[in-house]
């Protein structure tokens, strides 16, 4: 598929005024991008490296990630110790705290009503573990995608309050539900928001808003990347602490929160929030609880998907993350909460193999929602190049709501901008967006909501959701163009670009190099894994492997050997341009991983582009 889009108005090869020169000279790979060093300070960077006993690569790293030499050392083992904070720092922390504590003590009967995604999912699970382990009557509620959408929906907290339940608590979502809110309230249902989506001026009507991104909140500036999940364990660190001054656990267990720490980095790594700060210490804990399989339903995942290694980041943003969405995106909203908080290894077992199964349904459906999505954008854009679109806003009839935050994803890796997808449905489109660095979509979407061209919606920086009338659609194209406009003035064009932060040969791609790069991890946004150019290698052998993926052997003149792959290469323009090479030495952009093969331990590259030395 030939990628013929311009977003800039001027050929994507062309190197505008004042832009840095393309690392080892691709204006245009083979995807299309312009290879950039990622900037970074060299001065600091060689600091790092001396200081550190570091490989002057990895040192580039530290200092393009903003990491001072004063925190190189909490950056490399971030610890809760160093920052966690007092959660009861937060805006009505301590009236939630002590209202839950209480409904603990005289046994009422709580809900959480959660979102669909692995956040919504993980933040669900996180409470119905806690408040089970301190003796409470918990249930979980999980909205269906499709019939009830995103959100509390006042028919289900109405429902809730008829079974008996009295308090809800609302996780990653809830804080701009005011109509829904108010008639709980009025139903007499107590309602207690934990979110972290960016809210309006007013507030919901309930007991407690805890959301490290009210606009009251003094402290947004450092915990306002949290995920819901991260703020719901600040809750669960505040409502134990207020149950063990009661004398709660006078006669019984205190709960090992820490051991649930698994849930919070689950749900960290795949919310795409950034990795600082507290993130990364919940995350760098996280993974080590994770690694050693103590949740039932974590497990018996892991398993049904072939993990038989420790696992990371990789497989939970990757493997586990897609798996437990997969109920909400297609199947039963609730099953990853259930399998998240059950203790029943059979019932594990079963619902890991039902989210696995769907996960291979939700792959078929995206990858037809991909291929039509693109096609509209290719047929734009000839006719009508996208120069200043600002975002892509691609809609279609028949799409499946599960899957159109996933695709808007492959847009916006494809082309370099924000993207929005629109499933269509009766005139009334409900739809997922995915941004790129530099652009708050969850603003944009939130100013065009509050500006009447939405019938909801909201977000955070990278990503958002909305539902908008068909006849509205133009308008809204329009509108986030200009608001994009606005927030890049000065930043100059949106252009397909890939950012590397350093160069290595063949040989260099060593393990001694991998174990420095695994020290720089969790990765995520804000501290994204490092992306290496391997420079002049020549592909040995290259082959197509699982239908669309291109497994190869880079050689360099030394004898030096390395293996490599390029997942999903056949659907672009990369897979060719690997299979038909010509014997020429090639650029290769990427990432390094382990590779384990009957007990051996080397490396391998996945890679992410391909450019012909000297000009693509």
């Amino acid at each position: 598929m030939q990628n013929n889009i311009t977003f800039v108005g001027s050929p994507a090869g062309d190197i505008p005024a004042g832009e840095p020169r393309p690392l080892l000279g691709v204006s245009r790979s083979a995807t299309g991008r312009r290879w950039l060093a990622r900037p970074h300070d060299e001065r600091l960077a060689l600091a790092h490296a001396q200081r550190g006993g570091l490989p002057e690569l990895v040192g580039r790293v530290l200092a393009a990630r903003g990491v001072s030499l004063e925190e190189a050392e909490d950056f490399l083992a971030p610890t809760l110790k160093r920052f966690l904070p007092d959660p009861h720092a937060l805006l009505d922390m301590q009236a939630a705290a002590e209202h839950l504590a209480d409904a603990v003590r005289r046994g009422r009967r709580l809900a959480v009503f959660g979102d669909y995604d692995v956040d919504g999912a993980t933040s669900s699970a996180l409470l119905v573990r806690f408040f089970r382990a301190v003796g409470a009557d918990i249930q979980a509620y999980i909205p269906d995608r499709i019939a009830e959408g995103y959100g509390p929906n006042a028919p289900a907290l109405l429902r809730l309050r008829e079974t008996g339940v009295d308090l809800v608590i609302t996780v990653d979502c809830g804080v701009t539900s005011f109509e829904p809110l108010a008639a709980a309230a009025q139903a007499g249902l107590e309602v207690i928001v934990v979110d972290h989506h960016k809210a309006e001026p007013a507030l919901p009507k309930a007991h407690a808003v805890v959301n490290p991104n009210r606009l009251d909140e003094a402290m947004t500036d450092r915990l306002g990347t949290l995920a819901a999940v991260g703020v719901s364990f600040l809750l669960v660190v505040a409502v134990n602490r207020v149950l063990r001054q009661a004398g709660w656990y006078v006669n019984r267990a205190e709960p090992d929160l820490m051991g649930w720490l698994d849930l919070v980095a689950l749900g960290t790594v795949c919310d795409v929030v950034p990795l600082v700060g507290l993130n990364r210490a919940l995350v760098a804990q996280g993974l080590k609880v994770m690694g050693r399989r103590n949740n039932p339903g974590l497990s018996a995942l892991a398993d049904v998907a072939g993990i038989n290694e420790r696992m990371d980041g990789y497989h939970a943003g990757y493997i586990l993350g897609p798996r437990v969405n997969a109920g909400g995106r297609v199947g039963r909203a609730d099953l990853g909460t259930r399998l998240l908080s059950t203790e029943d290894p059979v019932e594990a077992r079963d619902l890991a193999a039902q989210l696995h199964a769907l996960n291979a349904e939700r792959r078929a459906i995206e990858a037809l929602v991909l291929e039509e999505a693109m096609a509209m954008v290719e047929a734009q854009a000839a006719t009508n190049p996208l120069a200043g679109a600002g975002a892509l806003v691609i809609a279609g009839a028949g799409w499946h709501p599960g899957v159109i935050g996933i695709v808007a994803s492959r847009l916006k890796e494809r082309y370099g901008v924000p993207a929005c997808v629109v499933a269509l449905d009766g005139g009334i489109g409900k739809a997922s967006g995915r941004s790129v660095r530099g652009v708050d979509l969850g603003a944009a979407v939130i100013a065009a909501r509050q500006a009447g061209l939405l019938m909801a919606g909201g977000g955070h920086a990278m990503a958002a959701g909305f539902t908008v009338a068909e006849a509205k659609l133009a308008d809204l194209r329009t509108f986030l163009a200009e608001r994009i406009a606005q927030q890049t003035a000065g930043q100059g064009p949106l252009v397909p670009t890939l950012h590397l932060d350093g160069v290595v040969s063949v040989r260099g791609a060593s393990t001694d190099l991998l174990d420095h790069i695994t020290r720089l991890g969790p990765f995520g946004t804000g501290n994204s894994e490092p992306r290496l150019a391997v420079a002049d290698a020549r592909i040995v052998r290259a082959d197509v492997v699982g239908g669309s993926h291109v497994r190869c052997v880079l050689s360099s003149p030394d004898g030096a050997r390395l293996k490599a792959i390029a997942f999903r290469a056949m659907d672009e323009d990369l897979g060719p341009a690997l299979l038909n090479h010509g014997g020429r030495p090639l650029h290769l952009a990427g990432t390094l991983r382990a590779d384990r093969w009957n007990g051996a331990e080397g490396v391998q590259l996945t890679i992410d582009d391909a450019a012909v030395p000297g000009g693509a």
